[in-house]
């Protein structure tokens, strides 16, 4: 990642967010800058905060402790170190450093909240969260920690750490420093907290948003690929595309398996590969369920993430803290910081992607059994019993499968009660991020090594061509990866396939001879 101050910067406050803000904060590297409607917002809510703080009575966030010890009132003198002790004693994750687009997604999040002016946050305090991004300051944020109620608390506080110069950062080269010194060399002072600052600045589900919508921008992609390496197992197995036509579709009007069969027919319009068994004598009338019922499969994983799109879109909207200023301004104690509803589609997008994964590794299996490959040489080897050829990359993929069954088990139907039974129900939102990352290289490597099988097996019916997406597809990956062969060594060709999967170069292959994929 590299931060180009040319760069232009992503606007807060002008209204939400979008998926293409979060992917060029938190990919892309891009700054930040605060809108004039957010500065007069946060200045209006602090001068909110301003006046409560200044009041006898005690007021939540504001001159009172927090969770179960929100009943003790807390005088002036010792409002700063609540703030800053909170921040502290909140930062209590462990584990291995959470990836920077995270955080960085993380901290953008927190700021479009606080660019609302319903946080109560100085404006001040803003343009030095701001600073951080565009200064390429990326704290150290353990991953384990937070239980999606009340928000991403741990994550959350080890952003706000680095505001106060303390804790660990990575810098703008990835180097691990101390943050008082990241600060100073890039010219910004630790922020001293005000009261309710310390409270606002952890309290939101920022960290899981940031991973759905990450998370919704490679499954789009995913999904595409997942249609270009069906299209080539259908077409080098000898299968039919009648089974995809637009009439039959329309039967089951779900717009997801529309999409998906449109792509699929596209890619193998013109194949003389299965123009070459089209014939009167051809007695195979039905395909293999992970063949003919891919677009249904694809089709509802598309569906279901554009259910999960939609949530995190209201999401991107959303003003999230406890307490919040309220537009007429109240100060009001509040539920919205709970996980749940990010929870539950990142749970449920665990759950498509491997589905989707586990019908592509069907679709490779098939390629390797000569009962069932049509013609093709055992396991696709160059000398059968000489030669392995993809045996093992089959397992491979067949234990990235099982391992995301047990990934798509869901974390939001679990709940550990915390914080003296305060806290007595928790989203695990952030859990259910977390798998679902991992679930997403997963589907990665496994459309990778299908990807490899089926263009082997487009190579292996020569001298019959492939249609012209397909075939612009095998011509890429055999840039990368040589053609059929004696046995070699096989990771690095995966690897390769990886790469250019997660590239997005393999739908792109497709698209620049036959148009648009859906």
């Amino acid at each position: 990642m590299s931060f180009d101050v040319g760069t232009l910067p992503v606007t807060v406050g002008d209204g939400p967010l979008t998926f293409a803000d979060v992917r060029a904060v938190a990919r892309d590297g891009a700054p930040v800058a605060l809108s004039a409607t957010a500065d007069a917002a946060i200045a209006r809510s602090r001068r909110v905060i301003d006046a409560l703080a200044a009041d006898d009575r005690p007021h939540y966030g504001v001159s009172t402790g927090f969770g179960a010890l929100a009943t003790r009132h807390i005088p002036v003198e010792h409002r700063a170190r609540l703030q800053r002790n909170v921040v502290r004693s909140h930062a209590a994750g462990s584990g291995t450093d959470v990836e920077r687009e995270v955080v960085r997604a993380t901290m953008l999040l927190r700021l479009a909240t606080i660019a609302t002016g319903h946080t109560g946050v100085r404006p001040e305090t803003a343009r030095a969260l701001a600073g951080l991004l565009r200064a390429g300051i990326t704290p150290v944020v353990p991953e384990y920690g937070s239980l999606g109620c009340s928000g991403d608390l741990a994550p959350l506080a080890a952003c706000a750490l680095t505001l106060i110069g303390e804790g660990e950062v990575h810098d703008p080269g990835g180097a691990r420093r101390p943050a008082a010194e990241a600060l100073a060399r890039a010219g910004l002072a630790p922020v001293t907290l005000h009261e309710k600052e310390g409270l606002a600045l952890i309290n939101g589900t920022d960290g899981m948003l940031g991973m759905l919508v990450l998370a919704c921008l490679d499954l789009r992609e995913l999904l595409r690929v997942a249609d270009v390496t069906a299209a080539a197992s259908v077409e080098a197995l000898l299968g039919t595309d009648a089974a995809f036509a637009a009439d039959l579709m329309a039967l089951r009007p779900h717009p997801g398996q529309a999409d998906s069969a449109a792509n699929l027919r596209a890619l193998l319009a013109g194949s003389a590969i299965m123009a070459s068994h089209r014939t009167p004598d051809c007695t195979r009338v039905q395909d293999a369920y992970s063949l003919r019922c891919a677009p249904q499969v694809h089709g509802a994983a598309r569906d279901t993430l554009a259910h999960a799109e939609a949530v995190a879109t209201r999401e991107l909207a959303a003003a999230v803290d406890n307490p919040v200023v309220t537009t007429d301004g109240r100060v009001e104690s509040n539920g919205n910081f709970h996980g749940a509803p990010v929870g539950y589609v990142l749970d449920f997008l665990a759950i498509a992607v491997a589905d989707v994964a586990s019908v592509a590794e069907r679709r490779t299996d098939r390629f390797l059994d000569v009962a069932r490959s049509h013609g093709l040489p055992a396991f696709l080897a160059e000398d059968p019993g000489i030669d392995s050829g993809y045996m093992i990359a089959q397992y491979t993929q067949a234990a990235i499968v099982s391992e995301l069954k047990r990934l798509a088990v869901p974390a939001s139907v679990d709940s550990i009660p915390s914080s003296a039974m305060q806290e007595d129900h928790v989203s695990m939102g952030w859990s259910a991020g977390r798998k679902l990352r991992r679930a997403l290289d997963g589907l990665r490597r496994v459309l990778a090594i299908e990807l490899l099988t089926a263009v082997r097996g487009l190579d292996l019916r020569a001298p019959l061509d492939p249609a012209r997406g397909t075939g612009a597809v095998r011509d890429l990956l055999r840039r990368h990866v040589p053609g059929p062969g004696p046995d070699r060594h096989l990771a690095a060709e995966i690897d390769a396939a990886v790469q250019l999967v997660a590239s997005g170069a393999v739908p792109a292959a497709a698209e620049a001879v036959m148009g648009p994929l859906r």
